[in-house]
């Protein structure tokens, strides 16, 4: 059994190893530099799901699919970004009632349709209670481009180039658009937002990301590096 003893060692070592994985940020994007204003954008969480407050006046430059569907929003001078599930992260009913499609949602072969959210807001997410739930970062211009840039990656487009609508929510101003990637177990939400986060140069640990507080955690770490004080 000495080789089965060695198999379950090198699992062990293996799955540690993922674990602890970093992936670097890049100091040429993140933090803006001392003598350039920056972008300042949120990273918000609601205890098991993150999403992004961005200026809306970075994410509608241009004429790309991303700029005409943040165009077609209702006002407001912050979007919210988000990613998930096709049906389940539209879906605001108790969670409790949703618990088998939740499980749909993780566990299907080949992983599930998913969508982007954009949500305008009037009222900058800073001015919201329960600053724990927060952090705010100072993107450089090339940082802030970046993440843009990744955002836009994930949009579906149809023959013509323009952004797919996949649902709308009637209690809400919230858009879904229909994604290019797959939700899974192994790929969930947090995932993608920590992915947006390392494209605009800060450093995660991709496979610790599933949790809400390990996307925290990366960007208040991101946040302690940058010595120019951010009104929050």
């Amino acid at each position: 059994m000495v080789w089965f003893r060695f198999l379950v060692a090198a699992l062990i070592g293996l799955a540690l190893g993922l674990w602890t994985t970093t992936r670097p940020g890049d100091p040429d994007l993140f933090p803006a530099g001392p003598g350039e204003a920056g972008v300042t954008v949120r990273l918000l969480d609601n205890g098991f799901h993150t999403d992004l407050a961005v200026p809306r006046s970075l994410l509608e430059a241009g004429d790309d699919a991303l700029a005409h569907a943040v165009k077609g929003l209702a006002p407001g001078d912050w979007v919210l970004v988000g990613w998930g599930d096709a049906v389940f992260y539209v879906d605001q009913s108790p969670i409790r009632d949703r618990l088998p499609d939740g499980a749909r949602a993780f566990f299907r072969p080949g992983g599930n349709p998913s969508v982007v959210m954009l949500d305008p807001t009037r009222t900058d997410p800073a001015a919201w209670p329960d600053a724990s739930r927060r952090v705010t970062l100072r993107l450089s211009q090339a940082g802030a481009q970046a993440m843009r840039a990744r955002i836009r990656a994930s949009l579906s487009v149809d023959a013509a180039g323009a952004p797919i609508v996949s649902a709308r929510r009637n209690m809400d101003d919230a858009v879904f658009f229909r994604s290019r990637e797959r939700f899974s177990i192994v790929r969930l939400c947090n995932h993608w937002t920590a992915e947006v986060l390392n494209a605009a140069g800060l450093s995660i640990r991709p496979y610790r990301s599933l949790t809400s507080g390990e996307v925290m955690r990366a960007a208040r770490d991101a946040a302690a590096l940058d010595l120019k004080p951010v009104r929050d």
